[in-house]
């Protein structure tokens, strides 16, 4: 069964998550990652979220793909460039 991961983005600092954006290029793919969907937020209609928010969802075979992805060391380094750079919610869904 696919799994999703779904991450929403808010950017603080352009430049430094640029690097990230560099370091994960193509990456999701070598685990079977394809992108679904990557937006920016046209309009709240429940709850909050910021104006600026970036939805970004991810369609992977499996959910042990996306955590191979998560756990690699290609994206662990990557994400350290992401720390400060952004405010980051990451959620993985296994489709039922």
């Amino acid at each position: 069964m696919p799994a999703y991961l779904i991450a929403t983005v808010t950017i603080t600092d352009p430049v430094r998550f640029g690097q990230y954006l560099k370091g994960i290029a193509g990456l999701p793919a070598k685990f079977g990652g394809e992108p679904v969907l990557k937006g920016v937020v046209a309009e709240v209609v429940e709850g909050r979220a910021d104006a600026t928010e970036r939805v970004i969802v991810s369609r992977f075979p499996d959910i042990e793909a996306a955590r191979e992805y998560l756990g690699c060391a290609e994206y662990r380094a990557a994400k350290q460039h992401r720390l400060g750079a952004a405010e980051v919610t990451v959620r993985l869904v296994d489709s039922v």
